[in-house]
């Protein structure tokens, strides 16, 4: 079989503001691979079928003097993201054909993924067995499902009949939030930048949610509050009134720094905590999730040449749910 076409989205400069598609980000077709003959090492041949798009993208956009809690991407090369790939070939002595994989893949149509990748936990294979959509894996039941899971099991310390003040509850993160604490038994204050995420935050459960836009954050805490857990996306004035409005011994979550009212600030990277949780999360979310018992929204893209048109969106906070590219078919 003649080499194919391997269609590649290359970090192709350094952005000042936005991340402009064309310019910061490229679609390139030049690049083929031959999938019956190229040299697996031990590792496997993946197509990749879906990739996660997240606003902690624009972190990963620097040069690499400039220092982050984020790894850089490699300017000329492929960006890389979340995402749940097939394996075509194999040569690893535990992983078969057709077994999907989940883990940081490169934005690229197909890739060959070392044995190194799996040992270390960046890859691994994963298996639906309630039948969701792959794309749901980047999402809900990926890296975002787990930052909310594994921050909230891990710090909230939430007790029946407290009351939490989640930012950002129209995404992916948030929502979850939202809805691991309306399980746990709290009252959920909740924000989001549109009337259509606090339509979607009132229909999976938020006691209160309103649009920060049109309505003064410190004044619905005063009227709400005070609140116990506070999950923090957005830093800046609404930090100012969630501290103003903290009952004593808060918990705020998803913050690096602070002192007043003996609040607990703890900051988390799912990378550092997500091996605690994995094993639970998997067990229990993907069958929530499935039964509807958990709701999620996503806004799928098709084609791996929109992924710089997608990038954008989300940075602008343009997109309305989940953000997913859809490379290929299973």
């Amino acid at each position: 079989m003649a080499p194919v076409q391997n269609g590649r989205v290359l970090f192709n400069s350094v952005p000042t503001g936005y991340p402009i598609p064309g310019e910061t980000t490229i679609y390139d077709t030049l690049s083929t691979i031959d999938i019956e003959n190229v040299p697996l090492d031990g590792g496997v041949l993946l197509k990749t079928l879906v990739l996660s798009i997240d606003p902690y993208f624009r972190g990963m956009m620097h040069s690499p003097e400039t220092k982050s809690y984020a790894s850089t991407n490699t300017l000329k090369t492929s960006l890389s993201s979340h995402g749940v790939g097939v394996v075509l070939r194999s040569a690893h002595p535990t992983i078969q054909v057709g077994a999907h994989v989940y883990g940081f893949l490169p934005h690229a149509e197909y890739s060959v993924a070392s044995p190194a990748q799996f040992t270390s936990g960046a890859l691994e294979v994963i298996k639906d067995e309630v039948g969701l959509p792959w794309s749901v894996y980047v999402g809900a039941a990926g890296m975002p499902g787990k930052s909310a899971y594994c921050g909230w099991k891990e710090h909230s310390r939430a007790k029946k009949g407290e009351v939490a003040f989640v930012t950002t509850g129209g995404g992916p993160v948030g929502s979850f939030v939202i809805q691991l604490a309306k399980f746990d038994g709290l009252k959920v204050i909740a924000s989001a930048g549109s009337d259509e995420k606090v339509a979607f935050m009132k229909s999976i459960g938020a006691d209160v949610a309103f649009n920060y836009k049109k309505t003064s954050t410190a004044e619905v805490l005063e009227k709400e509050g005070p609140i116990d857990v506070y999950w923090d996306n957005v830093g800046g004035e609404t930090l100012d009134a969630a501290l103003v409005a903290a009952n004593i011994g808060a918990r705020f979550i998803n913050l690096m720094s602070v002192v007043g009212k003996s609040i607990t600030i703890q900051g988390f990277v799912i990378g550092r905590l997500g091996a605690k949780y994995d094993a639970e999360f998997y067990a229990t979310i993907p069958k929530k999730l499935a039964s509807g018992e958990l709701k999620y929204t996503e806004e799928i893209t098709e084609g791996l040449e929109k992924v710089g048109d997608v990038i954008l969106r989300v940075q602008k906070g343009e997109n309305t749910a989940k953000a997913v590219v859809k490379v290929a078919d299973n």
